[in-house]
């Protein structure tokens, strides 16, 4: 008896086709979501567009010609007539303001998290935790008035120092947060390690735990920078001098009486934002992994 192999018959690849002719609702909703990515992107374009075109036109031509169209004689005039008027007091300002809160409140910040994570047993530093976490849910705006109560007894008021204290408060709760939730990631053998090696807990912090949460430190060193440098209500409530603005609240110098100079606040503006962007660009990927990682647990 001889067995007879058939070759079985070949199905055509419906399912296959179904997928590449897809399906009409889906393509659908895929030109919506396109075209609602198209149109996010306009509202974001249109405005920096517009900002860039007006900081090189005139004040004397600005009003009659159409603001959407470049200038046909670009000028420098503005960014000249903003460094002629203060910008770089205020820029320096703005930097020691910024530093000057910055750098203590990450190191205060990072110290408290390491105390936090490494004593979780002592009732007293998980009430300080507590506390911290308390500061995040209470607004600057709430404070406004303590705070300048506060400053006028330390005869403090319209200086620099009167903006860096506040800030430095207000920078310690979501600083602590995040790196805390940073330094409990790593693992206790190696805390385990420095101990049986003779280290004390204080090299423990700055030779292990500092360049293992290093992304942690960067991310909010630079969400903290970008809070301070655009600060406006701190500079508005505790200084009054010229010489003590920030440039937030220099923008109000390009403001008169009877007119307002747009193409010259719309200069100052770009010059205030390009450290920003630099400082952005810089640590945009640990400044978004480290807020994920801050807010996940």
């Amino acid at each position: 008896m001889s067995l007879t192999l058939t070759k079985p018959p070949q199905r055509t690849p419906v399912r296959r086709e179904r997928q590449r002719r897809g399906n009409p609702a889906a393509t659908r909703r895929n030109w919506l979501g396109g075209l609602a990515g198209w149109l996010w992107l306009a509202i974001i374009v249109i405005p920096i567009y517009w900002v860039l075109i007006t900081s090189f036109k005139l004040q004397t031509n600005y009003y009659s010609s159409n603001p959407m169209v470049p200038p046909g004689d670009p000028t420098l005039e503005n960014y000249r007539f903003v460094l002629e008027s203060g910008f770089v007091t205020y820029f320096v300002n703005s930097v020691i303001a910024t530093a000057g809160a910055v750098i203590p409140a990450v190191l205060v910040s990072f110290m408290a998290a390491y105390a936090i994570v490494r004593g979780w047993r002592l009732r007293f530093l998980r009430v300080v935790n507590g506390l911290f976490l308390m500061g995040l849910a209470i607004p600057l705006q709430a404070t406004v008035i303590p705070i300048y109560l506060i400053i006028i007894e330390l005869r403090l008021y319209d200086s620099l120092m009167a903006l860096i204290l506040p800030s430095i408060a207000f920078a310690i709760p979501l600083s602590v947060l995040v790196l805390a939730n940073f330094i409990r990631d790593v693992p206790k053998e190696l805390f385990e390690a420095m101990r049986i090696d003779g280290a004390t807990e204080w090299m423990t912090m700055w030779r292990l735990a500092a360049p293992l949460t290093r992304p942690a430190i960067l991310t909010v060193t630079v969400y903290n920078a970008l809070n301070i440098w655009n600060g406006f209500l701190l500079p508005l409530v505790l200084t009054q001098s010229p010489d003590k603005r920030t440039l937030p609240l220099a923008l109000w110098s390009f403001q008169g009486q009877y007119s307002v100079n747009v193409p010259a606040i719309v200069a100052a503006v770009v010059l205030t934002t390009l450290p920003i962007l630099a400082l952005y660009a810089f640590g945009r990927r640990q400044l978004l992994r480290g807020l994920a990682a801050g807010f996940s647990r």
